[in-house]
């Protein structure tokens, strides 16, 4: 079955690099393709979306999606400059207008929800026009009317007509998205076991290609008990993040061939003290910590980052307002705010919070501390 109109999509260069990038050694993640093809069978239109945390693999699980379906229209609102309304309209309405026949767009000249039922009405019984927008969270919502969709995205759909978003977690609320059509979300954290078993494919697939020295290797090449159980302890670090383990696998990668990789191998124990922070890592979480502070943090702002940076396991709202003796209620609202960059889950009936990833608390605890 065809599953999108058969022309073509035409990328702009920068998403055509990232869509290269990011889909380059790719593994697993099939029970999120699985999810995506149920919803295009069972719905005749709508939302799917897909929802992690930051470094879960989102972004390559699209771009990945979209390599594999090219007439899919991509779209990445974390490149610079395309987090507006007025850049998302202008390439994906010109992409649209392209396959009815109308040349490119010009302002004012086009409506999205038109052009989206003018190629619905165009399309045979088996073929569905899908759009693929990545980085939901990045758009810039400040120059829109209030209450508008982001990137005014149609409330209603037309029938064969898709939409697949990635995003980090929100509140419902505050997605900023009203929509009245059939939707699904994802969320990846949902599924630990997949996940796991994709990452250990992910390590697995990188080291195999890496030139190993013949004496850590055991009985007829296999891996010998000291790297297998350094393996899984990478995984057990790595807590499923890709983004992790992309920056920390080629530090493995040249310590393993140049037969330096010491400690780390001889006690696997020794990974969760010494871990391996590259400067790629350092900006992505300098990134994260902008982010968070905008312009400045206030007082309650700095405590709650002080606590939950000390912290190895979630620790509940109660907790940490009683710890700095604050109103519940003001402590929640700091943490919705930062809701992306942390795991939420309910012990005892109680929220409670922690960083999404322990080399991130890790960097955090030395810029507040």
């Amino acid at each position: 079955m065809n599953t999108t109109p058969r022309t073509p999509t035409i990328y702009p260069t920068e998403f055509r690099q990232l869509i290269r990038e990011k889909s380059a050694n790719f593994v697993g993640r099939e029970f999120v393709f699985t999810a995506i093809n149920n919803f295009l069978s069972r719905q005749n239109r709508g939302y799917f979306t897909i929802v992690g945390a930051p470094g879960s693999g989102k972004s390559a699980i699209l771009a990945k999606y979209v390599s594999e379906n090219p007439q899919v229209i991509y779209y990445n609102a974390e490149v610079a400059g395309k987090n507006r309304a007025e850049e998302f309209l202008a390439i994906v309405c010109s992409e649209l207008m392209r396959r009815i026949g109308n040349g490119n767009a010009s302002e004012g000249s086009w409506s999205l929800s038109l052009l989206l039922q003018k190629i619905s009405d165009l399309l045979s019984p088996d073929e569905r026009l899908i759009i693929a927008i990545d980085a939901l969270d990045r758009i810039d919502a400040n120059h829109q009317p209030p209450g508008t969709n982001l990137f005014y995205l149609p409330r209603y759909l037309p029938d064969k007509v898709y939409f697949i978003l990635t995003r980090r977690p929100f509140l419902r609320e505050k997605s900023g998205l009203l929509i009245e059509a059939p939707f699904q979300i994802l969320d990846l954290s949902a599924y630990p076991e997949e996940n796991r078993e994709d990452v250990r494919e992910y390590i697995n697939k990188y080291l195999s290609a890496t030139p190993t020295p013949p004496f850590l290797r055991g009985v007829g090449g296999d891996l010998n008990i000291n790297q297998q159980e350094f393996i899984e302890q990478l995984i057990a670090e790595s807590n499923n993040n890709f983004m992790y383990l992309s920056q920390i696998l080629p530090v493995i990668a040249d310590k393993l061939v140049a037969g330096s990789l010491g400690e780390e191998l001889r006690n696997p124990v020794s990974l969760g003290e010494t871990g391996f922070l590259t400067p790629g890592l350092a900006a992505y979480y300098q990134n994260h910590w902008q982010q968070m502070i905008g312009n400045s943090l206030d007082a309650i702002e700095l405590a709650v980052i002080k606590i939950l940076s000390q912290q190895k396991y979630a620790i509940s709202v109660e907790l940490i307002a009683e710890m700095l003796n604050e109103d519940e209620y003001d402590v929640e609202e700091v943490l919705e705010n930062w809701r992306e960059f942390l795991h939420q889950e309910i012990i005892r009936g109680e929220n409670c919070y922690s960083f999404y990833h322990s080399k991130f608390r890790d960097w955090l605890s030395k810029q507040v501390n």
